[in-house]
C-alpha cells in the first residue's frame, strides 16, 4: 500500500511516501525550488518521492495532509474577531489568501497529482498537526511504548500536547492551546534580539552562552505564568502576534529597556543576555513537562517532535536531568516531518497495521530519504559541463578526502542520498578539520557567510564520542549538545561584560573549531551501518591524525537551503571559498576548475556579530 503525506502553507512544506509501513522517501520542497522554507504546495517534492517508489500512474493508494486547515481556519477568525477591531491589517493580508489557496486541499492535491501522471486516490485524510507530529515521533522510534511530546507554535489550536504510544497505537490525552505557546515566546525572543522568525530561532539558541541569565525573573514575573507540571499562560498584553503584525509590542519594549535590534546591526550586551534568559527559562519548561509526563505514564522513554524539539540543548538537558532513561527526537521535528507523520496515521492508526521494533534502531535510515546519484550521472555532467574532476577508486576515496581535511582544506562533500531535516549528516556536508583554531572564524566568513559567533557542530564516530563529549547515548541526527570533557578543555579566565568578537575565537579546547563559548558541542555519531560512508573518513581520518571527529556543517550558504544536486553544490562550491568538492566518487580541486562566470557576491560582514 503506497501512502503519500504532504505538509504545506506555511513554512518547510515536504512530502513522504510511506510503503506497507516502510518510509520509502521524504524530502523538503525548498531543496529542489532552492527557496529556503518553501511553503508552498511540494509539488517537486512529491515528483520526486512517486519516482523513488516506483508508484505506477494508479499505484497511489491513499493521501494524507498533516493538519485540518478547516480547523485551524476557524481558530484565525475567532482570533480576529476576540481582538477586533485591533488586527484588522493583519486580517486583511491573511483570509484572502485563505480563501484563495489554503482551503483548496483536495482540489490542489488532486492537480498535483494529475501533473505528476498519477491517479487520485479514492481515501484523502486529515490528521490534526500535533497528532501528525507525535507519529512521526513514535511511529519510526525503535520503543516498542514511550511517552511522547510534541511543542511548537500552534497547529489547529493546539501548541503542547502530550500522551503515549505502544505498538501501533498512539493516543494523545492533553494539550496546551493558543496562544499560550511556548515556540511563539521563543519566537518573540526571536524577533526581538533581530533574527527572521521561524528560522532565526536557532540563532538564539547559539547566541545564548555568550549572555548571563539576568531577565530569567523578569521573564517569570512578567511574560508567563509557569506551573509545577510545565503548563502556562502568556501574558499577552506584552505580546503583538494576536493582533499585530510584530511578534512583540511596545510594553515588551519598555520591559527590555527599549527597541528590537534592527537586523543586522551590532549584537549588544543586552541580547547576549536575553538569549541566554529566554533559554533558560524554555528549558526550565520542558523539564517541568518531561517529568509531569513520566509520572502520568510511568514510561521510560520518550519521543519527541515539534519545532521545540529541535533546540537541542533543551534536549541534552532533557537527556541529563529528566527522569526518562531513553530520548529519541524525530530528525526533521519541524512542520517538514509532519508529512511523514501523516503517512503513518494512516497505515498504523486508520489501517490497525503492526509496528516492527527492536528497541536499538529506528526506522528512518539514518534520516537519508531525499535524492541520490550515481556516478554515471555525475561523470556525464561533468562531461558536459566541461568541469576538470578526478575520480578515486574506491579503496583510495575516504583516504583522500581525510588528507584533504587533515591538510586545513575545506570540503563539499555530496555523496548518497540526501538528508530529510534540518541537519546535514554527512550526504549533504562542508566538512573541515576540528582541531584548527582558525577554522570556525574561516568557515563563518569564507564559506557560510554567517554570523561569527555560531559554533560548528562536530560529527564523531559512534564508538569513540565517549573520549570526547560526556555523551552516553547515540546522537546520530545532530540534535543533542553534550558538554566537551573536561581533559579535553583549556581554561578561559573568564572577564565581565566582554563584547562578543573578543569572545568568539579563544581557543577553549583541542578541538577548538567546534567547542562552543560554554565547551559544549552540538554533537553528531556517526555510526558505520546507518551511514557508512560518512562514517569510513572519519575512520581515515583518524588513522591520520589521531582523532576521529571533524566540523560538519550543512552544504549551502546563508540564506540558501542545502543543496540538492550536482549543479546545486559546484554553484555553491565556486561562489564561497571551498578548496575541494566531492560529488560521488569524483573529487574536484577549486585551482583547476574554470573560471566562474556569475559574479554574484554572497559575502557579507559579520566581524561583529
Amino acid at each position: 500500500m503506497n501512502i503519500l503525506g504532504i505538509s504545506a502553507f506555511y513554512h518547510d512544506s515536504a512530502a513522504a511516501l510511506v510503503r506497507s509501513g516502510e518510509i520509502v522517501a521524504a524530502a523538503q520542497e525548498e531543496r529542489f525550488s532552492r527557496k529556503k522554507h518553501d511553503h508552498r504546495f511540494p509539488i517537486d517534492a512529491v515528483k520526486y518521492c512517486l519516482a523513488e517508489g516506483g508508484v505506477a500512474a494508479d499505484g497511489l493508494d491513499a493521501v494524507a495532509f498533516y493538519d485540518k486547515p478547516i480547523t485551524k481556519f476557524v481558530r484565525i477568525l475567532e482570533t480576529y474577531f476576540g481582538v477586533a477591531p485591533r488586527g484588522l491589517q493583519s486580517f486583511m493580508m491573511a483570509v484572502p489568501l485563505w480563501l484563495r489557496e489554503k482551503l483548496w486541499i483536495p482540489m490542489e492535491i488532486e492537480n498535483s497529482l494529475d501533473r505528476c501522471g498519477i491517479k487520485m486516490p479514492a481515501e484523502l485524510y486529515f490528521s490534526e498537526h500535533h497528532e501528525s507530529h507525535a507519529a512521526s515521533a513514535f511511529y519510526p522510534s525503535p520503543f516498542q511504548s514511550a511517552a511522547v511530546l510534541t511543542v511548537d507554535g500552534v497547529g489547529e489550536w493546539s501548541t503542547t500536547s502530550y500522551g503515549r504510544g505502544d505498538g501501533n497505537r498512539l493516543e494523545l490525552t492533553n494539550e496546551l492551546r493558543f496562544p499560550h505557546s511556548l515556540g511563539l515566546l521563543y519566537s518573540a525572543f526571536t524577533y526581538f534580539t533581530g533574527f527572521r522568525v521561524n528560522s532565526g530561532e536557532y540563532k538564539l539558541m547559539g547566541l545564548a552562552p555568550y549572555g548571563e541569565p539576568k531577565y530569567v525573573q523578569l521573564i517569570l514575573d512578567n511574560l508567563l505564568d509557569l506551573r509545577p507540571d510545565g503548563s502556562f499562560r502568556l501574558n499577552m498584553d506584552y505580546f503583538g502576534f494576536l493582533d499585530g503584525l510584530t511578534m512583540t509590542n511596545h510594553k515588551f519594549d519598555a520591559l527590555f529597556g527599549g527597541p528590537p535590534r534592527k537586523s543586522e546591526s551590532d549584537i549588544t550586551r543586552r541580547e547576549m543576555d536575553i538569549a541566554h534568559s529566554i533559554q533558560v527559562v524554555t528549558e526550565e519548561v520542558v523539564l517541568r513537562m518531561a517529568s509531569h509526563i513520566h509520572g502520568l505514564t510511568g514510561e521510560s522513554r520518550l519521543c519527541m517532535a515539534g519545532g521545540v524539539a529541535l533546540n537541542c540543548v533543551a534536549n541534552g538537558r532533557l537527556l541529563r536531568e529528566s527522569p526518562f532513561k531513553e530520548i529519541w527526537l524525530q530528525p526533521a521535528a519541524g512542520d517538514a516531518g509532519g508529512a511523514l507523520g501523516a503517512a503513518l496515521i494512516v497505515w498504523h492508526k486508520v489501517k490497525n497495521q503492526p509496528r516492527q521494533t527492536d528497541g536499538r534502531c529506528d526506522s528512518m535510515r539514518g534520516s537519508f530519504l531525499g535524492p541520490a546519484f550515481e556516478d554515471d550521472e555525475i561523470a556525464a555532467w561533468l562531461a558536459v559541463q566541461g568541469y576538470p574532476a578526478r575520480k578515486l577508486e574506491p579503496s583510495a576515496w575516504a583516504e583522500e578526502i581525510a588528507r584533504l581535511i587533515a591538510a586545513q582544506n575545506v570540503v563539499g562533500l555530496l555523496q548518497g542520498r540526501m538528508e530529510f531535516g534540518p541537519r546535514a549528516l554527512g550526504g549533504r556536508s562542508i566538512i573541515g578539520d576540528a582541531r584548527s583554531p582558525k577554522m570556525q572564524s574561516l568557515m563563518n566568513l569564507k564559506i557560510k557567510y554567517r554570523e561569527s559567533f555560531r559554533p560548528f557542530a562536530p560529527a564523531c564516530l559512534e564508538e569513540r564520542a565517549g573520549d570526547y563529549f560526556e555523551l552516553a547515548t547515540p546522537s546520530p541526527y545532530m540534535l543533542l549538545v553534550a558538554p566537551l570533557r573536561r581533559d579535553r578543555c583549556v581554561a578561559v579566565p573568564k572577564q565581565e561584560l566582554r563584547a562578543l568578537r573578543d569572545m568568539i575565537n579563544e581557543v577553549r579546547s583541542d578541538l577548538p573549531a567546534i567547542t562552543h563559548v560554554d565547551y559544549s558541542a552540538r554533537v553528531q555519531t556517526v555510526s558505520p551501518q546507518t551511514n557508512p560512508a560518512f562514517h569510513s573518513i572519519l575512520t581515515a581520518f583518524e588513522k591520520l591524525t589521531g582523532d576521529g571527529v571533524v566540523i560538519n556543517t550543512s552544504f549551502n550558504v546563508r540564506g540558501e537551503p542545502i543543496v540538492c544536486t550536482p549543479e546545486d553544490a559546484y554553484r555553491c562550491f565556486m561562489r564561497t571559498d571551498m578548496d575541494a568538492l566531492v560529488l560521488g566518487s569524483f573529487v574536484l580541486a577549486k585551482q583547476c576548475q574554470p573560471e566562474w562566470k556569475d559574479k554574484t557576491d554572497w559575502r557579507r560582514d559579520y566581524s561583529i556579530d
